[in-house]
């Protein structure tokens, strides 16, 4: 008798946990959802800060995408884009377990918040020193940023840097593809002076999307060049159609910039470096 007792309380228990628990979900389903920002584009930058690139290779990344935010071409784009304005973070990465959100999400509309993102790029410390390559957990984690974060684009592009080929984690054309298949833009900007060929990778695993593209530097001297031109294309935003023989593939120009088709795929299994599902 005393066993069934003990049995009863027991249960009484658990009913009382799972009733808890229930009310809990009903609260969070009923809860009033928090209004995002609306903007024109979301933009992720990820720099790369794996063992490949030297404290002067990583200080000229960052100061090249500072003083871009301070060309006067640049925020003209940032303004002629929407009157919303853009919302842009950036992020530091390199193996499997290390990515780092270095400069938080900020809305810039004029040349004055312009500025003041450059700033805090400015001020921001290399929090990754050395570590492998591990493109698609940056492309992971940027996903991650660009699905909870206090603001809701018209467009969600992640803009990824770097001069070497995935050699860790998540097999980067799978994270791409899955990505791009919630509607995320993936470009790309690849860095030749550790392999002259890292625009092809880029091209065949990294980028995706509607209108993506890859741009190239030479070296990281030629890195604001290219990083300035690539936010100018970003910004705008893809057009609504190719042009006459513009193909997917194809080198356009003497931009160093490259074009590929929209990649797809299902979002069952990946898993981002936090353990959420895309």
């Amino acid at each position: 008798m005393r066993y069934i007792g003990w049995m009863k309380q027991i249960c009484r228990a658990h009913l009382g946990l799972l009733a808890a628990v229930a009310l809990s979900l009903t609260a969070l389903a009923t809860a009033p959802a928090r209004s995002a920002t609306p903007v024109d584009l979301e933009l992720v930058l990820a720099v790369d800060a794996s063992s490949s690139v030297t404290q002067w290779e990583f200080e000229l990344q960052m100061r090249g995408v500072a003083d871009a935010f301070r060309d006067p071409e640049v925020q003209g784009a940032i303004q002629a884009a929407g009157d919303l304005g853009i919302a842009v973070a950036l992020v530091q990465w390199s193996g499997r377990d290390r990515q780092v959100l270095a400069v938080d999400w900020m809305q810039v509309f004029d040349p004055s918040s312009a500025e003041e993102f450059a700033a805090q790029i400015d001020n921001a410390p290399r929090y990754i020193v050395g570590g492998s390559t591990a493109l698609g957990n940056a492309i992971a984690f940027s996903y991650d940023l660009l699905t909870f974060n206090a603001y809701e684009g018209r467009r969600r592009v992640m803009d990824l840097s770097g001069d070497g080929r995935t050699n860790q984690g998540i097999q980067t054309s799978k994270a791409r593809d899955r990505v791009v298949d919630q509607g995320v833009i993936i470009n790309g900007l690849a860095i030749l002076n550790e392999d002259p060929s890292v625009d092809a990778y880029y091209l065949g695993n990294v980028i995706g999307g509607f209108g993506s593209f890859v741009m190239t530097a030479i070296d990281y001297n030629d890195f604001a060049r290219a990083i300035r031109l690539k936010l100018l294309r970003e910004v705008a935003g893809p057009p609504l159609a190719r042009g006459p023989g513009e193909s997917d593939g194809e080198l356009a120009g003497d931009t160093g910039e490259r074009h590929a088709q929209t990649a797809s795929g299902g979002v069952a299994g990946l898993q981002s470096p936090a353990g959420r599902g895309m």
